[in-house]
């Protein structure tokens, strides 16, 4: 799996056949599509989404460029998720935040438990990478939160931040996340 920023650009890309395979050096060509899924917005609407499938010209493994804005096996948005999160880095409860977000408390639960220890280290290291890249001075901005997942939330906020900086436009803040994790916002569950 693939996460692209923009889906236009990857299609574009994909038939120029300028993005490389992740398991080989050769290259990804255009090859089908992914099942499409309903997934759940912010404001409860649902938008389909039906993610790009690539083929590699030399090993000929497949991937799917799955959107940023998208969580892998996960029905809802990257911004619904991150509004989750960002909640319980300010102390809320599962059960306020599901009650918030419209969905069920289990569901909110399973999303707080896959972003604790080291993952919430993986991602403050995230930010602080892809910040430090993109524009050093954004680090001047990330300032100690009360909790680790606050820490992380911060430095991933100083990398949108550094984005939007070096690269002069705006972008939504959950999609860049969901590109600056590769997907891992949460982590995986055990089954998969």
């Amino acid at each position: 799996m693939i996460v692209v920023l923009d889906e236009d650009r990857a299609e574009t890309d994909l038939a120029a056949g300028v993005i490389g395979c992740p398991r080989c050096p050769g290259s990804l060509r255009p090859w089908s599509w992914a099942p499409a899924r309903r997934i759940r917005q912010l404001d409860g609407s649902t938008r389909l989404v039906r993610p790009r499938r690539a083929r590699c010209t030399s090993c000929r493994s497949t991937q799917v460029l799955l959107p940023a804005s998208c969580q892998p096996r996960r029905a809802d948005a990257t911004e619904v998720i991150g509004a989750a999160l960002l909640a319980k880095a300010r102390g809320r409860g599962y059960r306020s935040i599901a009650r918030d977000l419209a969905r069920p408390p289990a569901t909110v639960r399973r999303w707080l438990r896959r972003v604790r220890g080291q993952h919430v280290q993986w991602l403050r290291r995230r930010g602080l990478d892809h910040a430090s890249r993109l524009d050093p001075e954004a680090l001047n901005d990330v300032a100690a939160q009360p909790t680790g997942l606050g820490d992380a939330l911060a430095a991933l906020a100083a990398a949108v931040s550094a984005y939007r900086r070096r690269f002069t436009r705006a972008a939504d803040a959950w999609p860049l996340i969901g590109a600056f994790t590769g997907g891992g916002l949460l982590l995986p569950s055990p089954t998969g």
